[in-house]
């Protein structure tokens, strides 16, 4: 009630108001949401935001589901696991510094690997049409263990009579794993993938420590643009319309996703 419900309603009412802290709130209706559809920032966050989420969920999903794979057929080992798991223990400040540093244009490592190669150097953090790609590629580094193991949790619950009769059948790996691993992990596949778009929609950090929203608002996700209001601006009534904006947008973009995916439903008996 105090941490989880209280700013949510308090949150509502303020993105009716017009508010800066210094003078008291004055309600203004729905002027923000007006000015909110009308701001072609607010716009430009949102398609930032869904190419981010588009890369960074496509890429890790993928990802996580192979290394969740190989753990389950290949090694148990709990000190493969320890390895897997070990980018994410990294705080998401730290590694947004550390591949800002790796990827730098003039002293990072893997651009002085690039043009020892005698290729051209590229601007990862600074050149628009690759700036948001290297974002959601460090996320994808930092999150996939954490995915993996989640997924890996979810392969356990499978029978391994399923897989014994499926090879006395002549099955091989790669048709076992669409036949067989796939339809029997949707539930647990389909709300990793919640999980995950959830916390993608309002990444934050590593763009405020790699480019705070530059070059010109390529990375300038909504989360960002909802800190920039509320405490660059103060604009706190605005601030809070683009977080209900952001929380319908969860909550329409989960919707869906439970029912295409048919999370709270199993194929095993």
């Amino acid at each position: 009630m105090i941490f989880y419900f209280w700013p949510l309603v308090r949150g509502v009412w303020l993105s009716f108001t017009s508010w800066d802290i210094l003078t008291p709130a004055r309600f203004v209706g729905l002027a923000n949401y007006q000015q909110m559809l009308q701001d072609p920032v607010f716009w430009n966050a949102v398609r930032v935001t869904l190419l981010y989420v588009v890369i960074n969920i496509g890429v890790q999903i993928v990802v996580a589901l192979v290394l969740a794979v190989l753990m389950q057929r290949l090694s148990r080992s709990v000190i493969l696991r320890s390895v897997v798991l070990a980018p994410y223990m990294v705080s998401n400040v730290v590694a947004a510094l550390v591949f800002l540093w790796i990827l730098d244009f003039q002293l990072g490592i893997g651009n002085q690997l690039l043009a020892s190669m005698g290729l051209d150097r590229i601007g990862f953090f600074t050149n628009e049409a690759w700036v948001i790609t290297t974002i959601a590629l460090v996320n994808v580094w930092r999150h996939m263990g954490y995915t993996a193991l989640l997924l890996f949790a979810g392969l356990q619950a499978i029978p391994d009579t399923v897989y014994e009769a499926a090879r006395v059948d002549g099955a091989s790996e790669l048709r076992m794993f669409f036949s067989i691993t796939l339809p029997l992990l949707r539930p647990i596949l389909g709300l990793v993938l919640i999980i995950s778009v959830i916390g993608s929609f309002q990444v934050f950090d590593t763009v405020a420590v790699t480019t705070n929203g530059g070059p010109v608002d390529s990375s300038r996700v909504l989360q960002l643009y909802i800190y920039d209001n509320a405490f660059g601006q103060f604009n706190f009534g605005y601030a809070s319309a683009l977080s209900v904006a952001l929380l319908v947008i969860l909550l329409v973009v989960t919707f869906l996703q439970y029912r295409v995916t048919r999370a709270g439903q199993t194929d095993l008996n």
